[in-house]
């Protein structure tokens, strides 16, 4: 009963403590009131005491959050340092069982070269004791036979410097031993700075896997918002292929008709193959017929310029012989109208002239017109003769050429023929 009334005391006085600065303000405020006049400075009064009030509650609860804030900071801290020391105690726990389990195996090397050195003392015991024994038999054999004592004195020399010899491997036995704990107090010094730097790698390393489980946490969260998405395309993945499905039955239906109609096109294949073999026979046929044909066209091209060339000469000689039928044609007429005259005259003239005159002028006529034809024909030949000289004549021109100067000859005659006749007339 005495307790929570000593409780309710303690709390009553804290109030106290805390209202009596309030109370004073409170009182000071009043007597600052009363000293003014007016209740418009009054108020007045009261307006600034309450925006100053109000200042100083903003700044306190400033401070207040940032009182809150170092709180939170320092109850983080806290809350580390306890890990940290729970793992401190918890490595100190391990190096304090490590270092026992090393106490006890020191504890065992040490009780092992405790019994190998009495095993020692005591096989150096035992080989001292048969060694007195081999002496007092020496001794007694000496007794006995002193012929052998020369030989026993060589033996106990070697037996002396045998026992030399194992007092000295004794000593380095000793000293090994000794280098022995000399290198397992090194090993117990190095081993505690191991445990020391393994009590810094283990603080670090819990450094780090705290840093891991925060970035893994991290990892985690993007690992799930990565799962969703992909939920989302693996759906939209499944309706795709759905529509690639159909599309590639469509498509498979199309490849059967092209198969179908790749079927029909190499049947068409091999009987164009079949019709394309018959036409290069017939190919290779009117190429043999047409080099044949191309010889014999340049056989007829080299017969035709031939010819040509004949017949050039043939048209020259035409168009002379023509000049010389129209230039005798003019004389004929010539001679004709002569003639005409001449007998006119002759009508006219003297009926009474004798016979013997008449024909004397009428040879002498004769022998002009011959003269004048003579000359006539005598032109025709050199012209003719020129254009022979001009072309080469073939035999069938020539057999031709004689039968047009046969023929003109014969005309000629014929024509001097017809003029004496004429006279006559």
């Amino acid at each position: 009963g005495e307790k929570p009334n000593s409780c309710h005391a303690a709390t009553a006085q804290s109030e106290d403590s805390s209202l009596r600065p309030q109370r004073k303000e409170v009182i000071l405020l009043m007597q600052a009131l009363n000293s003014l006049s007016t209740p418009e400075e009054k108020l007045a009064a009261l307006c600034k005491k309450y925006a100053d009030l109000l200042e100083e509650s903003r700044c306190m609860q400033k401070r207040l959050k940032a009182l809150q804030k170092k709180q939170s900071q320092i109850v983080k801290e806290k809350i580390h340092l306890q890990g940290e020391h729970s793992k401190a105690i918890l490595a100190r726990s391990k190096l304090e069982s490590l270092c026992r389990e090393l106490q006890r195996h020191n504890k065992t090397l040490k009780d092992e070269n405790a019994q190998r050195s009495r095993e020692y003392e005591e096989q150096r015991k035992e080989a001292m004791l048969h060694f007195q024994m081999t002496l007092s038999d020496i001794e007694v054999q000496m007794e006995q036979h002193s012929s052998h004592n020369t030989k026993l004195r060589q033996e106990n020399m070697e037996l002396a410097e045998k026992l030399k010899k194992l007092i000295e491997q004794y000593e380095l036995r000793e000293e090994h031993i000794d280098k022995v704990f000399k290198h397992k107090e090194l090993q117990q010094q190095l081993m505690d700075a191991k445990l020391q730097r393994i009590t810094e790698m283990m603080k670090e390393v819990e450094e780090k896997q705290q840093r891991e489980r925060d970035f893994l946490l991290k990892d985690a969260t993007e690992s799930r918002r990565k799962c969703e998405l992909m939920k989302e395309q693996e759906t939209q993945l499944k309706q795709q292929l759905s529509l690639y499905m159909d599309k590639f039955e469509e498509f498979q239906s199309t490849l059967a008709k092209s198969n179908e109609v790749f079927t029909t096109f190499r049947q068409e294949m091999e009987k164009m193959t079949k019709k394309i073999k018959k036409l290069e026979k017939e190919t290779t046929q009117w190429k043999t017929k047409w080099e044949s044909n191309n010889q014999a066209l340049l056989q007829m091209a080299e017969e035709k310029t031939l010819r040509d060339g004949h017949f050039k000469a043939l048209q020259g000689k035409l168009e002379l012989l023509e000049r010389l039928c129209r230039a005798l044609q003019k004389e004929r007429n010539d001679l004709n109208n002569r003639l005409s005259l001449l007998q006119e005259q002759e009508d006219k003239g003297t009926a009474a002239a004798p016979e013997d005159q008449r024909q004397e002028p009428s040879e002498e006529e004769e022998g002009e017109v011959d003269g004048e034809e003579g000359e006539v024909l005598e032109e025709g030949d050199r012209q003719e003769m020129e254009g022979v000289h001009q072309a080469p004549r073939p035999p069938e021109l020539d057999s031709s050429l004689a039968d047009t100067d046969i023929t003109t000859t014969a005309t000629t005659t014929s024509q001097s023929a017809d003029t004496p006749t004429a006279q006559q007339d």
